[in-house]
């Protein structure tokens, strides 16, 4: 690896999702200012909107959008606005 482009500043830091409360601990530099106790130790949190425990592509609830339907109502409703 090439010398001086990784970060020196690793430490344990706990990720939070906030859609579904999961907690899981991993080194990362990011930098944080809260704390969070996970099992009796203090880490730094990252508060993160979304990860594998709440994403549909690894829950398996994926939602089918019908983008073509949603064109034509916006076509629908605006028509009159185009001339």
């Amino acid at each position: 690896m090439k010398k001086g482009i990784h970060p020196e500043t690793y430490r344990l830091v706990a990720f939070k999702d906030m859609s579904n409360d999961t907690v899981f601990v991993t080194r990362s530099c990011a930098p944080t200012k809260e704390t969070l106790e996970v099992d009796g130790v203090e880490y730094p949190v990252v508060k993160i909107e979304i990860s594998n425990t709440s994403h549909p592509f690894y829950t398996g609830k994926i939602k089918l959008v019908d983008t073509a339907g949603r064109v034509d109502k916006f076509y629908q409703r605006y028509k009159n606005r185009a001339k």
